[in-house]
């Protein structure tokens, strides 16, 4: 009895990790479905590509029914994660090895809404992007990958491990709404896409899958993982740097020095390497602009500042908009001639 008993509770222990496994399993199984599913729907006749801003894979004469299908599911898919974050927030759960019974709520929901996704494709084809612009989209997750800087800067800091100068309390308000918008972020570019197995769609959605698996970890050891929180962020890189190469606009060099600039200068000082380690990566860095700049062309070497530039003027908005609200709310709720505490203003 006593080996039984120690037996489950190991298994037990193992449980968050063992559902993070499964997960990147079921996330590389299901993507392997849409791509060989996807010829099915390559019938599908679909207007020119006009553009930057137009958004390709979506029909030319929608219906009441094909917009049901992608906003109903989106909503409830929405309404199912926010639920599930509530309730886990307002239980009071603490950080566990094993998983709580909310968690598997989420994994089995989140699961059958990708399910979901799929068949709703396969029958009305349309996402929300017939609707919605795609830079708001492609704005979601750009905002959820500042939030991160932003969240992780007392641990990891902003520029080589050195912490940027914002409060305690406007990180602590980011990581504890943190949940809700990047699910919202998530969900909203899950459903803006149909199913579809070009190779940019089959890794943003592998990517998808692996956020969603993410928001389901709450409360769970491997949803604070180091190294598995870092690989999130690094999959922008190869999403992006994919998708530039398969459109073929020269333009791959910014999307993966400038991602790959983001992990040298703030990610990787997260994750506990020795200093002589850091220096190769970012010699490995250095190395590699110069190849690829000598043959493209040092007029152009203000590509890879691009995307850092914009992250981190965008967590300093995010933190001046966080900050900002915070003291508009103290204000708010400050009574008539109540004295002001020492600081607050």
């Amino acid at each position: 009895m006593t080996v039984q008993t120690s037996t489950s509770a190991k298994t037990e222990d193992r449980g968050a990790a063992r559902a993070l496994a499964g997960g990147v399993l079921f996330s590389l199984a299901f993507t392997a479905l849409i791509a060989w599913a996807g010829p099915r729907l390559d019938a599908i006749r679909l207007l020119p590509d006009t553009g930057y801003a137009w958004y390709y894979w979506r029909l030319p004469e929608p219906n009441f029914w094909t917009r049901l299908s992608a906003w109903g599911g989106y909503f409830l898919h929405q309404a199912f994660t926010f639920w599930t974050i509530w309730y886990a927030q307002s239980r009071g759960l603490k950080y566990t090895r094993g998983l709580h019974w909310i968690n598997r709520v989420a994994l089995l929901g989140n699961a059958g809404f990708i399910g979901l996704h799929f068949v709703q494709t396969h029958l009305f084809y349309d996402g929300l992007a017939q609707d919605i612009s795609i830079f708001m989209s492609q704005g979601s997750v750009i905002v959820l990958l500042i939030w991160v800087l932003l969240m992780e800067n007392n641990r990891r800091g902003l520029v080589w491990g050195k912490k940027a100068p914002i409060s305690q309390e406007t990180v602590q308000w980011a990581r504890k709404w943190h949940g809700y918008v990047f699910s919202w972020a998530a969900v909203l570019t899950f459903w803006y896409h149909p199913m579809v197995s070009t190779p940019g769609h089959l890794i943003g959605f592998v990517y998808m899958f692996f956020l969603l698996l993410q928001g389901s970890l709450f409360f769970t050891r491997a949803h604070v993982n180091k190294w598995w929180t870092v690989s999130l962020e690094g999959l922008v890189l190869v999403h992006g740097t994919l998708v530039a190469v398969g459109q073929g606009n020269g333009l791959w060099p910014m999307f993966f020095f400038g991602f790959a600039g983001l992990f040298v200068i703030t990610q990787m000082h997260g994750l506990g390497l020795r200093l002589p380690v850091k220096l190769g990566i970012l010699a490995a860095y250095l190395g590699g602009v110069l190849w690829v700049y000598n043959d493209r062309g040092w007029d152009k070497l203000n590509e890879i500042i691009r995307i850092p530039a914009i992250d981190y003027l965008g967590v300093a908005v995010l933190a001046l908009l966080i900050s900002g609200g915070l003291w508009v709310a103290r204000r708010l709720r400050r009574k008539p001639g109540a004295p002001v505490p020492a600081g607050a203003d």
